[in-house]
């Protein structure tokens, strides 16, 4: 403290945490209030009681089953910070929840190029590749993936990119209605960090984005 003192261009207004991300453990949320009010005593010990808490995101979705749970557990996660954490008089709470707000607003629409029957397996090539969404071929993060175009009966495919890199892949070995060329694949729960670490790598064009309020 002896040192903040002694910086005149430094003003202490805020303390911010983040603990991760995907997090669907409410108790990982109770432990990072104890730390907090654990901080602040600290603080407030010394005479320092700053205007902003950030307690950051991390709150998770549903990337299995989308539809199931199209709006995270909102009021649970609240009221843990309502209960458990002890703020100071006139301290602003902030929170950053961007992936559970957005990520299941938004789907990556690709287009089959090819059926290509391997001697073990199926694969889908689509349009899309990790240029679009980079999440699977970065830490192998898992979204479900439907064929809209079809009523055909289900069969095992790997969905791939059409980009020469072997970690183009967005799933093996998942249940697909009988996809054939031209046929159109969701690729959900793409809201957040779809758009946002899209890239133009090997030349390839970014993708339009559409909205609609329905």
């Amino acid at each position: 403290m002896n040192v903040l003192a002694k910086l005149q261009n430094v003003e202490l207004i805020g303390l911010h945490f983040h603990i991760g991300s995907q997090i669907l453990d409410m108790q990982d949320f109770r432990n990072l209030c104890a730390r907090v009010n654990e901080i602040q005593e600290w603080f407030y010990a010394r005479n320092i009681i700053v205007d902003h808490i950030n307690v950051g995101g991390g709150l998770g979705v549903n990337y299995e089953q989308p539809d199931k749970e199209p709006i995270p557990t909102f009021e649970e996660y609240f009221k843990v910070f309502a209960e458990c954490l002890k703020l100071r008089p006139k301290q602003q709470l902030h929170f950053e929840l961007g992936r559970a707000m957005v990520a299941q607003c938004g789907s990556l629409i690709t287009k089959v190029l090819y059926v290509k029957n391997g001697t073990n397996k199926k694969f889908a090539i689509v349009d899309a590749g990790f240029t679009e969404l980079i999440r699977p071929a970065l830490y192998q993060a898992v979204h479900k993936i439907e064929n809209i175009s079809s009523t055909e009966p289900e069969e095992k495919y790997d969905v791939v990119g059409p980009i020469c890199e072997s970690s183009d892949c967005f799933a093996k070995a998942i249940e697909l209605a009988g996809c054939k060329r031209g046929d159109l694949l969701a690729i959900r729960t793409a809201g957040a960090y779809g758009e946002a670490m899209a890239s133009t790598y090997n030349l390839r064009n970014l993708v339009k984005s559409y909205f609609s309020e329905n």
